[in-house]
């Protein structure tokens, strides 16, 4: 008779025992490939959102930019180009500009390739008396912005006033009681209301907006500009207004540059806090999934091997137990010339079979577990990037390994015991 012979119909006969013996090696199995099933899904799934977030962040990135970009647009000009003779001090006491500079320096500016600014625009503007309303008012000539050269059309900042129109502060009007569409004279210039502006709070209120043309040729200023108006570029760098400096000394030397006020440093500091919002979200994300596989692989690493050990004692005493039982039968093997090899070679080879049947159960149980619990999406497949034949090699090892261990000590008392010893006990 076989050694398999007597294996197989042991299995038979003790069938509780095997059933036992093969859920344990099931459960410890299906307890580890589950675990590197779950932990592989995790990885997967943490790739797919940072994929998509990432996505997300770039968009939502680029849309707030764009937003900050349009609000901080608003504020209106920042950069004020002035004559090199002007005194600041002046200038800051009034907001008046009293030195003039060449038009063409206009010319020159827009005709540079400098991308410190944009969004230009020529003016005058002088302190008057309005002759014919007896009236005490700051005279803007202005124009629409002048492209810069090779670059691609912007929408303005300011639109233009167009030749034979007027454009009115507020104070003006209430002064006046001038109306849109009403005609009026100024410096003996019939001109047409086009625009009364509301109520602004600052020297705008007493401005009156004309073409730049005609403001050059009432004050006698042709060819000439007091100030040019700029808006600085948000591709300048911490020290912005430096750069700025430099770029437009390059191109019209002498002249002087004034930020003015708070909302130039809001503006850039806005765009570049649009894109560190987008990317600080993305960072935390990012450690938030880390954080989530590293507790996930805690707990794994703390549970398996509690299974593992577990499984394998159980069954280390359904062995032991199994020996107990088979004593008489051992002794009766034993008496007819089975060597004791040969009966510790029945349990190991049990053992090894439960085991290896017990890894091939245990490895699909154990992936199904993986798969329904790793919640991929359902555009991924799962048996394309979770189905490991890696581990199911590794499965077919673990498994006969842990159970045959297992079974060592109590397959080893069984091969050591004395046939005469037990049938005089039986």
């Amino acid at each position: 008779m076989s050694i398999f012979h007597l294996i197989f119909q042991e299995m038979q006969h003790r069938k509780m025992n095997f059933l036992l013996a093969l859920l344990s090696v099931i459960i410890a199995v299906a307890c580890l490939i589950a675990a590197l099933t779950l932990l592989q899904a995790d990885e997967i799934q943490t790739a797919l959102i940072l994929e998509q977030k990432e996505e997300a962040v770039k968009k939502t990135g680029a849309e707030l930019k764009d937003s900050m970009r349009k609000i901080a647009k608003g504020l209106g000009f920042n950069i004020l180009i002035l004559p090199a003779d002007q005194d600041l001090q002046e200038f800051h006491l009034t907001g008046i500009v009293t030195s003039t500079m060449p038009e063409e320096n206009m010319v020159k500016l827009s005709n540079s390739k400098i991308v410190t600014i944009n969004h230009m625009l020529p003016m005058v503007s002088k302190k008057i008396s309005w002759p014919e309303k007896k009236l005490d008012v700051i005279l803007v000539g202005t124009r629409g912005e002048v492209p810069q050269l090779e670059r691609a059309l912007k929408k303005p900042l300011q639109q233009p006033v167009p030749a034979g129109a007027m454009v009115l502060g507020y104070h003006v009007q209430q002064e006046t009681g001038l109306k849109p569409g009403d005609e009026v004279q100024l410096m003996g210039k019939s001109f047409k209301v086009s625009k009364a502006f509301p109520e602004r709070g600052n020297s705008d209120d007493s401005t009156v907006w004309i073409s730049l043309k005609e403001a050059q040729e009432l004050l006698g200023m042709e060819n000439l500009l007091n100030a040019i108006l700029a808006l600085e570029c948000n591709c300048a760098t911490v020290d912005r207004i430096a750069e700025i400096r430099k770029d437009v000394a390059e191109i019209l030397p002498g002249t002087q540059i004034i930020e003015r006020g708070p909302p130039a440093l809001a503006r850039a500091e806005a765009r570049n806090k649009a894109a560190e919002i987008a990317v600080a979200s993305l960072e935390q994300e990012k450690s938030n999934r880390i954080k989530l596989i590293e507790r996930h692989a805690s707990f794994a690493a703390i549970l398996v091997p509690l299974v593992v050990l577990g499984c394998g004692a159980w069954i280390g005493f359904l062995s032991l137990e199994n020996v107990r039982r088979r004593a008489t039968e051992i002794g009766i093997l034993r008496a007819i010339g089975v060597r004791s090899s040969q009966v510790f070679g029945i349990f190991i080879i049990k053992a090894l079979l439960i085991g290896l049947v017990g890894a091939l159960i245990g490895y699909f149980v154990g992936y199904w577990v993986g798969v329904t619990w790793g919640d991929l999406p359902a555009a991924v497949d799962p048996s394309q990037v979770l189905f490991s034949g890696r581990w199911l090699l590794l499965s077919l090892v673990f498994a006969p390994l842990l159970a045959s261990l297992s079974s060592w000590i109590p397959a080893l008392l069984a091969a050591r015991q004395d046939p005469a010893t037990i049938l005089q006990e039986g």
